[in-house]
């Protein structure tokens, strides 16, 4: 599972909802500034996101977007796959060009890839969004 920047965008928009505790919508252009993410493109991931149902949104002058689970609930990995699954991923993490790969099917790097690619995934699965939030609060408090 390579981590794109759109995967890098739609992780900290979800840390940002989740650290916006209650109820109240949060503006994208909010969670744009608070994470640095290009407006533009924050909307399209979190429109995909919304049909994903991990978002919900509200319109108007006080609208915006909350999560539709606590934070303790989302894995790092459930957002990853969400995505890799609307973009539909190759299999192949480590070669850069995808489906032109001279040694389809017929790599000896591939049980590396593999194994590291488990290893990941399972620090992705074992991560929820409330840890990263745990984690941020704890480095904050000892600056």
């Amino acid at each position: 599972m390579l981590v794109t920047q759109k995967k890098q965008y739609a992780l900290r928009a979800i840390f940002e909802l989740a650290k916006q505790r209650g109820n109240t919508p949060v503006k994208s252009s909010q969670i744009a500034k608070a994470q640095s993410i290009p407006l533009r493109f924050l909307e399209v991931i979190m429109g995909q996101l919304k049909r994903e149902g991990l978002v919900d949104s509200k319109r108007g002058y006080s609208g915006g977007y909350k999560l539709t689970r606590p934070a303790d609930q989302i894995y790092v990995g459930d957002i990853f796959r969400l995505l890799d699954k609307l973009d539909h991923a190759e299999a192949c993490m480590a070669c850069t060009s995808k489906g032109n790969c001279p040694f389809l099917g017929d790599c000896v790097f591939l049980g590396l890839w593999d194994r590291a690619q488990r290893a990941m995934d399972s620090v992705y699965d074992q991560t929820t969004i409330q840890a990263l939030i745990d984690q941020e609060h704890e480095r904050v408090g000892k600056e």
